[in-house]
Formats: structure tokens, C-alpha cells, sequence
């Protein structure tokens, strides 16, 4: 039985992974920062008898990390899925917000993956599971502090990819578009955002991107849960999985052509003119 190790996994991608991989027959350690909020995953869990535990985890605190991944030999894959998004322009972001998305987005993959690289290097196997974002590889306007830190988790992965495949160890990167999470319940903004010709602008934008998914709701986020399963269980998977219609529209898109006429394409496709 595979040991899974997901953090993050009180909602959205982390919590559907969880029951995923829980429902195929793996042990499930699911971590969260507040375990009050792992009741409906708990509920769940008992409900349907899947083997999944609850840690408390927060990958912000060196201690939470080093007192949940105690023992790397009992985990056998590692998702790090945690995470959040800062919104606002550039001349926004203060130097303690930035540091606060990189603190949660970049740093806290670090430290997890660091709790068990070295044993795991030596034990020769080992899956790690990075969850990304389309805004790892296109930095939407009003996004940059957010894309900032899914380019540096993306820079992470793929150097060590490099640096431990050959140890037996897989990396994976989970690139998701737009789905319907609870993630933009826990956006933040810099103080100055409500109100201003940014935030207004920001909505524009953000209200453009819903032609490249045929304008309806987002796609359903079991799509991403279950690349993660797929990651996390299957070697022949690639290096970076892109979900969802828009995430490979966009991406395919930029690889195809220069900068200037990947901005003249998807302002068109946008209708988002100045």
C-alpha cells in the first residue's frame, strides 16, 4: 500500500485528491494548518472507511514540518498542494505581502521537500508531486506576486528533477486552469486594492478569461484531483501535466509564437483592450 502525504488537503484539490487516492486502496496522510477544518474530510473518511489520517501541518512553521514528516521512510509520495494567491498590481505588493506568498508558495514546498529528500535519496525511491498553476508558466496581469511564486516552484521542480531521477525519485508538476474551488475565497489583497483603477481593470481581465472556457462555470475540479492521483501513483506520467481547456489553450499558445504576438493574440482573443 502506497503512503501519500498531501498538504493543504482541507478543501479544494488537496481534499478531492485525498479521497481519490484514498478510494483506489492508499494510506492517505492528510495535513492541514487548522484541524478543525478537516471535519467534512474526516466525516467522509469515516463514513466510507478510507484510510486516510489527518496531521496538523503548517509549512510555514520549520517545527509543523519537521514534527509531521517526523519519518520520511513511512511516506512514499509527497504533494505539496498548499497554497494561495496575492492579487494586485506590482506597485501594490509591499514587501511583507511578498514575502508572505513566498513564505506559503515556495518556501513551504522547500521545507517538505527538504524533510525528505536525503533519506528518500538514500532509500532510491520516492515520488514528489508539485501543484502548480497555468500562472507558472503565464503571468496574468494583476497576478504577478502569485505567478512569481508558481515560476519559482516550477524552477524548483524541474532542477531537481535533474538532480535526483537518476536516484529513483519522480517530480511532477500540476499545471491547473480555472476551476471551481474555494480558492478565491482566500485571495489577498494589498490594503490599497478596494476601490482603485487597478482593482477595477483586475475585474475586466478577470471577467475576459471566462471566453476561453466557451464563458460558462468553471470545469469541475476532480479533473485536477485526479492528475494528481495519476502523478502520484502512475511513473509513466510526464514531468508537467496541464488540466483544463483554458491551461492548454494558454500555454500552447505562448510556446508557439513570440512574446508581442502572444499578447496581440490573447488581447483579441480577450476582447481586453486599453
Amino acid at each position: 500500500m502506497t503512503k501519500i502525504l498531501i498538504t493543504g488537503s482541507n478543501s479544494g484539490f488537496g481534499r478531492l485528491a485525498a479521497l481519490s487516492l484514498a478510494r483506489e486502496g492508499h494510506q492517505v496522510i492528510a495535513t492541514m494548518r487548522t484541524l478543525a477544518k478537516g471535519a467534512e474530510l474526516r466525516s467522509t473518511a469515516e463514513d466510507e472507511g478510507l484510510p486516510i489520517e489527518i496531521r496538523q501541518l503548517d509549512v510555514c512553521d520549520p517545527d509543523s514540518v519537521e514534527a509531521c514528516i517526523a519519518d520520511p521512510l513511512d511516506i512514499d509520495v509527497l504533494v505539496n498542494n498548499a497554497g494561495f494567491e496575492v492579487q494586485g498590481a506590482i506597485e501594490q505588493i509591499d514587501d511583507a505581502l511578498m514575502q508572505r506568498q513566498f513564505e506559503t508558495n515556495v518556501m513551504g514546498p522547500l521545507r517538505t521537500m527538504r524533510a525528505v529528500l536525503p533519506i528518500w535519496c538514500e532509500r532510491g525511491s520516492g515520488v514528489i508531486v508539485n501543484v502548480s498553476s497555468i500562472a507558472g508558466r503565464v503571468a496574468p496581469p494583476y497576478g504577478g506576486a502569485y505567478s512569481a511564486s508558481k515560476h519559482a516552484l516550477e524552477a524548483m521542480s524541474e532542477s531537481l528533477h535533474f538532480e535526483v531521477s537518476q536516484l529513483g525519485i519522480r517530480v511532477h508538476l500540476i499545471q491547473p486552469g480555472r476551476f471551481a474551488t474555494g480558492f478565491q475565497d482566500n485571495i489577498v489583497h494589498p490594503a490599497s486594492w478596494t476601490g482603485s483603477a487597478q482593482e477595477q481593470r483586475a475585474l475586466a481581465f478577470r471577467n475576459s478569461l471566462t471566453s476561453l472556457d466557451g464563458g460558462g462555470p468553471p470545469s469541475d475540479p476532480q479533473a485536477v484531483a485526479d492528475a494528481i492521483a495519476r502523478a502520484a501513483t502512475d511513473p509513466s506520467m510526464p514531468f508537467r501535466t496541464l488540466v483544463g481547456e483554458d491551461a492548454a489553450l494558454i500555454d500552447a499558445t505562448k510556446t508557439s509564437m513570440s512574446f508581442e504576438d502572444f499578447e496581440t493574440t490573447m488581447r483579441t482573443a480577450l476582447d481586453w483592450h486599453d
